[in-house]
C-alpha cells in the first residue's frame, strides 16, 4: 500500500530543505556569516526528518522519486528566492562604442556611483563605465543602459564586499523611476 501522505511529505519537505540549503550557500558566498548557520540548522533538521521517513519503507521506489523530485524543485525554488531577495552588491561593467555622454549624464542624474574609463576595443575607441550597486538596483540601471545605449555590452558580477566612500549620500532616484524608459 502506497502512503500518499508520506510521498507528499517527503517531496515538500525536501523542497523546503534544499531551498534553505541553496540560500545558505548563496549567503555564505556573500559573506552573511551569521545568517548562514541558522539556515544550516533548519536545513539539516528537515533533512534528518525526511531521511528517517524515507527509511520507513526502503523498498518503495516512489519515495525515492519523491525525494529526488523534491531536491530538483528545491534547487530551482531556492535560486528563484535568492533572485527575488536581491541581497548583496553587484558590479556592472558597461562598454559602449557610441557616444556615451547621454548615458553617463542619466546615470549621474540618478546618482549611481560610476567610474568612467577611456579604452580601445576591437573596433576602436570605447568607454568603460563601472558601477557597484545594490543588487536590487540592477533593473533600474539596466533600463537606463538599454534606453540610452541599447547596443552596449555589459557584464554583471557579484561583489562580496564593497566599501562605500559616500555613505551619507541621499539617492536622488526612487523606486519605479525607470518606468519612463519603457
Amino acid at each position: 500500500m502506497i502512503d500518499i501522505t508520506l510521498i507528499f511529505l517527503i517531496f515538500f519537505a525536501r523542497i523546503l530543505d534544499v531551498s534553505i540549503g541553496t540560500l545558505r550557500v548563496i549567503f555564505i558566498s556573500k559573506g552573511l556569516k551569521y545568517l548562514a548557520p541558522i539556515l544550516g540548522f533548519f536545513e539539516v533538521l528537515i533533512w534528518v526528518v525526511v531521511v528517517s521517513k524515507l527509511m520507513t519503507d526502503v523498498t518503495n521506489p516512489i519515495l525515492y522519486v519523491a525525494y529526488a523530485a523534491g531536491f530538483s524543485a528545491g534547487t530551482f525554488i531556492g535560486m528563484k528566492l535568492e533572485e527575488k531577495l536581491s541581497i548583496g552588491k553587484v558590479m556592472i561593467r558597461i562598454i559602449t562604442q557610441m557616444n556615451a555622454e547621454k548615458l553617463i549624464e542619466e546615470l549621474e542624474k540618478f546618482d549611481f556611483p560610476i567610474t568612467i574609463s577611456d579604452a580601445r576595443g576591437r573596433k576602436g575607441k570605447v568607454k568603460i563605465i563601472f558601477s557597484v550597486i545594490d543588487k536590487k538596483e540592477l533593473k533600474e540601471i539596466l533600463k537606463i543602459v538599454k534606453h540610452f545605449n541599447p547596443n552596449a555590452f555589459y557584464s554583471i558580477e557579484d561583489v562580496r564586499y564593497a566599501r562605500s566612500l559616500d555613505i551619507f549620500n541621499k539617492r536622488k532616484r526612487f523606486l519605479g523611476f525607470y518606468r519612463k524608459f519603457k
